[in-house]
């Protein structure tokens, strides 16, 4: 009991620092393993966008219209991307009697296109089929007598500007110029750069 009152200072100093050493030795290693957890769960919870996904550009949304030997002739929103394949696939398909021999399937569609299916043994008086090109059409269209179905070949000619045509020259009486369709409101100087090398007066 002498020895221990004397060191009895010493001995409790002692317990102190070796208390002291445990809690200093533990703490550190809790907070890095708190540390790496946290790191983790915030690195799962970013999902990472690259460059290409975020700058990727969205198709354009055009309107064809599809008429003649299918199943549900009619208005179709399509994409630049589709072909005149794509939109006789969403009308339900060709009639037994449609002309195929007279289809481009391989086409791509444009805005305000018309794709005419032609029954069998139908004679057309422009070339009027799906996949036609106005461009390459053998005859000119002829402003004075084309119904809405053949003006709507023409590039930029949709059913508003076709019906538009008929009605002028029903109030005004036949063109005498090809440049006389500038008179009709939507068609400028652009429009009709593309279309005078199509039509004709005669």
């Amino acid at each position: 009991m002498i020895w221990f009152e004397r060191y009895k200072t010493v001995f409790i100093g002692a317990v102190v620092v070796v208390l002291a050493l445990i809690l200093y030795l533990g703490q550190p290693k809790d907070q890095s393993v708190a540390g790496s957890i946290s790191s983790e769960m915030l690195d799962a919870e970013i999902p990472q966008i690259t460059a290409g996904e975020q700058n990727e550009p969205l198709p354009l949304k055009i309107f064809v219209d599809l008429k003649g030997a299918v199943q549900n002739p009619g208005l179709y929103e399509a994409t630049e991307n589709d072909r005149v394949f794509d939109i006789i696939a969403r009308s339900g398909g060709l009639l037994d009697h449609a002309d195929e021999k007279q289809i481009n399937y391989a086409q791509k569609v444009h805005d305000e296109m018309v794709i005419y299916i032609p029954r069998m043994g139908e004679i057309l008086d422009n070339d009027v089929f799906a996949g036609s090109s106005p461009s390459k059409q053998t005859e000119k269209v002829n402003i004075n007598k084309a119904d809405s179905t053949e003006l709507q070949t023409l590039p930029g000619i949709g059913p508003a500007k076709a019906n538009a045509i008929i009605d002028f020259r029903e109030q005004n009486g036949s063109f005498k110029q090809t440049e006389d369709l500038q008179k009709i409101s939507g068609i400028g100087a652009k429009t009709f750069e593309k279309l005078q090398d199509l039509i004709t007066v005669h």
